[in-house]
């Protein structure tokens, strides 16, 4: 039996998300090639002390495809519609990857709704990107997949660049699994709205507590985009778990688990 409840939150696109717990909000924010079921072994130790919810972003897993094209913005107003059905006024966010760009866009746009913000393994954005360059990488990320593959037929070699050199096999199936469980087209919605829509806002204007995690192994967003990263927003502290690559919370759970708590705990917000 599981250790969360899953539901589905109106109108539509319905967002499905798994949660747990009780006292203020925190939300997981999963990355491009995941779903909530990648935050599967951190709810309950986040459960302990908060309401712990992990989503489906509009979209991918359990929650609901879309018609028409994808503004990046949308994610943001789909996370101020979960605080909205949890009746939480603000919430700790946290997010890895694209999820963690998807939580510095909500923070531009509802400051007022943060409690503390934690971002995993993430990066600035594409804004720096000249527009060939943001052209070439969703080229190389779309072929693949509109020339026939589907998500399955990607998901090894893509997640041997992700996962670190001594990550476990069992994070590494996780990995495959999730990225098999994509749904193709809306999965190149988010790509094509990632990099060209993607900006985020002023980071110095963050005025909440602000965590920095990556993995020391992360070869995608290493740790010196995450040393940037963290030195752009005011107060903002850096955790590096060693021995991690890009999906820190699944290859060194104990371990993420223990430096994220510590550090929401340790603000009181």
């Amino acid at each position: 039996m599981s250790s969360w409840t899953t539901v589905r939150i109106p109108p539509s696109p319905m967002i499905a998300v798994d949660h747990a717990g009780q006292g203020d909000l925190l939300v997981f924010l999963h990355g491009i090639g995941g779903n909530k079921r990648n935050w599967h072994d951190n709810i309950g130790a986040f459960a302990q002390y908060w309401h712990a919810v992990a989503w489906d972003a509009r979209g991918y897993g359990e929650s609901d495809d879309y018609e028409g094209p994808l503004k990046f913005t949308a994610y943001a107003d789909d996370l101020a519609r979960v605080l909205d059905h949890f009746k939480a006024r603000r919430a700790h966010i946290v997010g890895l990857s694209m999820g963690g760009r998807i939580a510095m866009d909500f923070a531009a746009r509802y400051p007022d709704r943060l409690l503390t913000l934690t971002l995993c393994d993430t990066h600035q954005g594409f804004a720096h990107f000249s527009d060939e360059k943001k052209r070439e990488f969703i080229r190389i990320r779309k072929e693949p997949l509109v020339n026939g593959a589907e998500p399955k037929d990607i998901a090894g070699p893509v997640a041997k660049t992700l996962i670190g050199s001594k990550a476990p096999k069992e994070a590494f199936d996780k990995l495959v699994d999730s990225m098999s469980r994509l749904h193709k087209e809306s999965y190149i919605k988010s790509i094509e709205a990632s990099v060209m829509g993607d900006h985020g806002g002023s980071l110095g204007s963050i005025k909440v507590p602000t965590h920095v995690i990556c993995g020391g192994d992360d070869k995608l967003t290493t740790p010196e985009m995450a040393r940037e990263l963290a030195a752009l927003i005011p107060g903002a502290k850096l955790s590096i778990v060693p021995d991690a690559g890009h999906l820190v919370n699944i290859e060194k759970p104990a371990e993420f688990n223990a430096v994220a708590i510590d550090f929401i705990r340790a603000a009181g917000a």
